[in-house]
């Protein structure tokens, strides 16, 4: 059948042959000539790019699809001429990550103030992640750290991991948590607390507890009374009955609990007591299921001004109704599939933001509803669990958040999920929360642009 085999009884076609002679000439028309030559090519001018721009391409490309400091493109740039190379450490700088002394030794060095680069150095400094592991050969050690932290000014959030020492021989992997936990490790010292108070008011505090140790986490909490980010994980605070403490002063804006053991409602009380008188707290993130009670206790105090909850799954009815007692949230999260569809039906009209998990079985009617109605939604985050991707609904949510200007965010990686929601330690003005450079401490900003 030929091309022309959709048209009845067709014919094949005549071949014809011709003899043809064609020549080549090489000269362009002139009035091409005069075209090409009238184009203006761009040219980078002598002095070099401008730094503004060279700056602004850098903090654009800041973060690498992890969420985490593209280190190694931030290192070449530093090496490509004098003018970039200032700059590109400052950004380098603005998050150190402290494991052993030798990072010490060297972090030291560079921003060894009695030199302008290494002042220039400390002062970018914004974020700081140390550990302190006292089972490692040549660990950062808890004077090393007070120092280190001395020599950031600006410094922003601390990220604090401890993990306690065992005996040699001791140490059995793949047993359970609580028993690795075990383990003691030192307070910290009068020197380096007095080190610590005369550093920097950091004002978010990250402590992961590994240790039996739970006087550790309640000296910090000494030391800046500045603190407006909270997050404890692992080894649940206790307050002593025998101590008498004086009242928390900090009016936290956001508190994120991943104990191994549910904190106690008295520590809760404690550590929340000025924040309650306040109506501070925003954000209230509890990584591991809390018992009905507890997240009772937390939307009783805190309810009325609570911006942003999320927990692990909003199935009972317990969950729900805690949830539904807060009319002020500007955003809802939950990583299970399976929530109680009252929740979404009640969700106030404020809502901005959603974040949930995907499978066969969650019922999507109540959440397309909601995407429906309610005017200052912005976005949807969906983790696909199994087979989410197949959900009968998922085409109309997508529809529905697409006439409505949603912005519908899939992933199948529930860390994913969590590092598009999670964001910076600050609260925002709205949601989803997201990482920028200007997000933690816009003051800073002058010293990168100096």
């Amino acid at each position: 059948m030929t091309f022309c085999g959709y048209l009845p009884h067709s014919v094949p076609p005549m071949v014809v042959e011709h003899e043809i002679s064609l020549t080549f000439t090489s000269s362009p028309s002139p009035r091409y000539s005069q075209v090409y030559d009238s184009i203006q090519t761009p040219r980078v001018p002598s002095s070099g790019i401008p730094i503004e721009i060279v700056l602004t391409i850098l903090e654009a490309a800041y973060f690498d699809d992890r969420g985490s400091p593209d280190v190694d493109l931030l290192s070449k740039c530093a090496l490509v001429c004098k003018a970039w190379s200032l700059h590109a450490q400052k950004l380098l700088f603005r998050r150190v990550r402290l494991c052993s002394h030798s990072a010490f030794a060297s972090f030291t060095h560079a921003v060894d103030r009695s030199s302008p680069r290494g002042q220039i150095l400390g002062e970018a400094v914004i974020q700081m992640r140390a550990v302190l592991d006292y089972n490692q050969p040549g660990c950062l050690n808890q004077s090393s750290l007070a120092v280190a932290v001395a020599n950031c000014p600006n410094l922003y959030e601390l990220d604090l991991a401890q993990y306690g020492c065992v005996a040699a021989g001791k140490d059995v992997v793949g047993s359970p948590a609580q028993e690795r936990m075990r383990r003691p490790a030192p307070s910290f010292d009068e020197h380096s607390l007095a080190l610590l108070n005369a550093g920097p008011r950091i004002t978010a505090l990250s402590f992961s507890n590994w240790s039996e140790n739970n006087l550790s986490v309640l000296q910090l909490l000494e030391v800046w009374p500045s603190l407006k980010s909270l997050s404890i994980t692992g080894t649940s605070p206790v307050l002593s009955p025998d101590v008498t403490y004086t009242p928390f002063p900090c009016a936290l804006e956001e508190l994120r609990l991943n104990c191994q053991r549910e904190p106690a409602k008295e520590f809760l009380g404690w550590l929340l007591g000025r924040s309650a008188e306040e109506k501070s707290l925003r954000v209230i993130d509890l990584e591991r299921q809390p018992s009905p009670e507890l997240l009772d206790f937390l939307v009783e105090k805190h309810g009325e001004t609570l911006h942003s909850l999320a927990i692990p799954s909003f199935a009972s009815h317990e969950h729900a109704h805690a949830a539904m007692r807060c009319r002020s949230l500007r955003e809802l999260r939950t990583e299970s599939s399976c929530s109680s569809p009252v929740i979404f039906r009640q969700m106030p009209e404020v809502i901005q933001h959603l974040a949930f998990g995907l499978d066969p079985d969650t019922l999507l009617n109540p959440i397309i509803d909601l995407v429906k109605t309610r005017d200052d939604l912005q976005a949807v985050t969906v983790n696909l669990w199994r087979d989410g991707h197949r959900h009968p609904q998922l085409a109309c949510l997508q529809m529905a958040c697409a006439y409505r200007g949603v912005d519908l965010r899939l992933t199948r990686d529930v860390r994913r999920m969590r590092l598009l929601v999670r964001g910076d330690p600050v609260v925002p003005p709205t949601y989803p929360r997201t990482q920028t450079l200007e997000s933690m401490q816009p003051a800073v900003r002058s010293v990168f642009v100096a």
